[in-house]
């Protein structure tokens, strides 16, 4: 929620009925057809993809090959041809990646020609697919050694990376020597590490690992995880880790003490990044890159999905409570996300309470309706929040 001196925003996003929302955050296994959305613009409405949500069919690939040829533009394959393994680039057609979106246009050619990076585009813009094709493109999966390294801010993020990487890495069709050259993905997102992962890091290295920094950090300072043999390093969403007073000592420690930006590919990634300009100078200047890092800026305006509806409404500080019942109570969704600002620092010296607290108690008093209400915080437990995603509930909150 924005706030100013005198009022509340209350914003409200929310699906419309329609049938295959357009709009994802990660990168899936998918259609073939589902791939092309981002191209949809390019197109009359009568053949953009999201503009049809009564059409029996869709554009056929080839149709959509052909009509980019016209334009000369590359195919994924094409921009990928010698640098990434075949079997990773037949597993990419599998389940539909032909055309490149614009930052795997514009960031994949200076990423293959080893340059570091910094990935800023949009959310859903094709940043994971783009960092994770350079991953494929450099490691080996016969040496028993961490050679990337994907660092993110949250486990729901990592785990979302994690099964790309490894729908990447599942090809078929392999003879039985490729069968050998499997590539390992170990995901580290929880706090408290299992010894399976220990024994695992041990005994036999996997080539990619996707990890939290707090995770990280433990298993550095331990000596458990070695980067001697890091390749690519990427940090997603870098700007958020950056900001966080918790992760930030531990990630400049992880660029500049455990690995030299000079045995290593460089990549960040993130959809806002404030000054780029200067963070590029520090990169350079901290040496968290090499001197030849690159911005790629990928900042296209896409028009909003159909499937969408967004309002906001301004209203008093002391009544956006009893607004949002109202929206509620006028809306009955099925089931919805509430954002809740974080509790200020003068706040909770004052005895207050936290504001994730205030929000649930006024709706368990006031909403007449079924409400189950789950509170999703940063803290908490892993298996606790894995828990709030399954369960059919009616609001999360994240405070």
């Amino acid at each position: 929620m924005a706030s100013n001196s005198a009022s509340q925003i209350l914003a409200i996003t929310k699906t419309a009925p329609y049938s295959k929302p357009m709009a994802s955050r990660f990168l899936q296994s998918r259609r073939p057809y589902l791939n092309l959305c981002c191209l949809s613009q390019k197109f009359s409405n009568d053949n953009a993809l999201f503009c049809l949500p009564n059409s029996k069919s869709f554009l056929l690939a080839k149709e959509l090959e052909e009509r980019n040829s016209n334009n000369h533009s590359p195919t994924l394959r094409e921009i990928c041809l010698d640098h990434v393994p075949g079997n990773v680039l037949r597993r990419l057609e599998e389940v539909g990646y032909l055309v490149p979106t614009d930052v795997q246009k514009e960031a994949l050619p200076v990423l293959f020609s080893g340059n570091d990076c910094i990935l800023h585009a949009q959310t859903g813009s094709g940043k994971t697919l783009t960092y994770l094709l350079l991953i494929y493109s450099q490691i080996n999966p016969k040496k028993s050694a961490v050679q990337a390294l994907i660092v993110v801010p949250t486990r729901e993020l990592g785990m979302q990376i994690t099964k790309v990487a490894r729908m990447l890495a599942a090809a078929r069709h392999m003879g039985p020597e490729l069968e050998q050259k499997s590539y390992t993905v170990m995901a580290l997102l929880d706090g408290g590490m299992l010894r399976r992962h220990k024994s695992w890091l041990k005994a036999e290295p996997p080539a990619i690992v996707v990890a939290t920094i707090g995770s990280l950090s433990q298993l550095l300072e331990k000596q458990i995880l070695k980067l001697d043999s890091l390749r690519v390093l990427v940090v997603d969403e870098v700007d958020f880790l950056f900001k966080s007073s918790k992760q930030v000592s531990s990630l400049r420690k992880l660029l500049t003490s455990y690995s030299s930006c000079n045995n290593r590919q460089t990549v960040f990634a993130s959809a806002s990044i404030l000054q780029h300009r200067r963070f590029r100078h520090d990169c350079i200047q901290q040496k968290w890159t090499k001197g030849d890092v690159v911005h790629v800026h990928v900042n296209r305006i896409m028009p909003m999905p159909a499937c969408l509806y967004h309002r906001f409404v301004i209203c008093g500080r002391k009544a956006k409570h009893q607004v949002l019942l109202s929206l509620l109570q006028s809306d009955l969704p099925e089931s919805g996300i509430i954002f809740v600002g974080e509790q200020s620092e003068k706040s909770k010296k004052s005895g207050q309470a936290p504001s994730t607290t205030a929000v649930i108690d006024f709706l368990r008093a006031s909403y007449e309706g079924s409400l189950d209400i789950l509170l999703l915080e940063e803290d908490m437990n892993f298996n606790s929040r894995a828990a709030s995603l399954t369960v059919n509930v009616l609001y999360f909150f994240y405070d």
